[in-house]
């Protein structure tokens, strides 16, 4: 019953007819601290990774992009909703968002892998995390200006979210605004649709999405 919402990326090729606003999105520039698989061992002897439950993007992406280096690509664990992805008996484990930010921040030395600077390294492409995904039928087209317009104001409002975010979590100012200003991205422009159709190649060849479904690139006149 929704036409447009901010979705999870891995989402336009689990059903036919989705569209995208062109330019806009949340993706990740290199690394990005609220998307990390912490390790119990090193890399090269990881057997078993259990899946934070939060963001199915966030698990498909380490899948797509561990690395092939390693000796051999793990297992991954599906964890339940609900369960904390650190109880589960495996040699690492994906987290997302505030926690991850805060599990890094409470021990910044604890061995850690980064699955969007991974991203990037093997494909030279910014990861887009979200997308505005447009159900089939729908032409956002007259509102094009409303989105804009919330993008536009949105990136004006950085360092106030996170010193807000900073003062509710007792998290480091500077480290908020360095993942927010630096390492998050909101307008990826051109190369939103090289990494969402490299992105939909290589989840599909693992069986982590539809080739068929190929989701339409929507223009949005006065973006980025």
């Amino acid at each position: 019953s929704i036409d447009v919402a901010l979705v999870s990326s891995v989402e336009l090729f689990r059903q036919p007819g989705y569209g995208y606003l062109s330019g806009i999105a949340v993706a990740g520039h290199d690394y990005v601290a609220s998307v990390q698989v912490f390790l119990r061992r090193p890399l090269e002897e990881v057997r078993t990774i259990a899946l934070d439950p939060a963001s199915r993007t966030a698990r498909a992406l380490t899948q797509v992009a561990w690395p092939r280096e390693a000796s051999r690509a793990p297992s991954f664990l599906e964890v339940p909703e609900g369960v904390d992805p650190r109880s589960v008996e495996a040699d690492g484990w994906l987290r997302i968002g505030d926690r991850a930010l805060e599990e890094l921040a409470e021990d910044p030395e604890r061995p850690h892998w980064n699955p969007s600077e991974a991203w990037r390294r093997q494909t030279g492409l910014p990861f887009v995390f979200a997308p505005w995904i447009v159900r089939a039928g729908v032409d956002p087209s007259p509102w094009a200006e409303a989105f804009v317009a919330a993008w536009r104001f949105g990136t004006t409002r950085l360092r106030e979210l996170a010193d807000e975010e900073a003062a509710a979590t007792g998290l480091d100012p500077s480290y908020l605004r360095r993942y927010l200003e630096q390492e998050c991205l909101y307008a990826p422009g051109e190369a939103m649709h090289a990494s969402l159709s490299t992105w939909h190649e290589r989840a599909s060849a693992m069986g982590l999405a539809d080739p068929a479904f190929v989701p339409r690139a929507l223009p949005l006149p006065g973006g980025p």
